[in-house]
């Protein structure tokens, strides 16, 4: 091989190592930051969890739990579903953990 040709795969070696250490910096980017993610809202689910397990309440009103977590109604729906909590099927602005509040299914008429 002639000292060009060398040089050139040189190059085209270094390029192709370069794409591959950013590619993987960019993957353990991405996993730190959503494990940071995860332990930032980590407290906001036990939270969640805890108002939706109290024995006197079964149905909590969305505007109580997104104030007492400090965050907005999106947010909120996000993280209860994560928990496992559901909607109401009525409309109204009502959660429950479906634990404690199944879905009725085959009963009553359909929305």
């Amino acid at each position: 091989m002639t000292k060009e040709v060398i040089i050139a795969l040189i190059g085209v070696a270094g390029a192709v190592i370069g794409s591959i250490a950013t590619m993987a910096g960019n993957i353990v980017m991405h996993f730190l930051k959503k494990k940071s993610e995860s332990e930032k809202e980590k407290p906001a689910k036990e939270l969640l969890k805890e108002m939706l397990s109290h024995k006197k309440y079964t149905w909590r009103k969305l505007e109580t739990l997104a104030h007492v977590i400090g965050a907005d109604e999106e947010k909120t729906k996000r993280l209860l579903l994560a928990i496992g909590a559901r909607a109401s099927e009525d409309g109204q602005h009502l959660w429950a953990m479906k634990s404690r509040a199944p879905l009725n299914k085959g009963e009553g008429s359909s929305r």
